[in-house]
């Protein structure tokens, strides 16, 4: 299916940043971003995406922070003047 179809669903963009503890040091925290056309607010694609993470993948969970986007709509662009770039 066409991301326009998705999106005639009511499928919007997901973002999920995913903290896990890494398997050989597990006093780090790592982190993974995941993006993909779900349905809000139940999440099914990330529900059987964490599933998938919890059942195959070493890493245990820490925290999972979603951002969706509700609207089907043209993008907004702010030109700027002036670009900074601090090291």
């Amino acid at each position: 299916m066409s991301k326009l179809e998705l999106q005639m669903r009511n499928y919007r963009l997901t973002t999920a940043e995913i903290l896990y503890y890494l398997p050989d040091h597990p006093v780090l925290l790592q982190s993974f971003i995941w993006q993909e056309y779900d349905l809000a607010p139940r999440f099914p694609e990330l529900k059987r995406f964490l599933d998938f993470w919890t059942r195959e993948i070493e890493g245990r969970l820490h925290s999972v922070t979603v951002a969706h986007k509700e609207l089907i709509k043209p993008e907004q662009f702010t030109f700027c003047d002036h670009e900074l770039t601090l090291h």
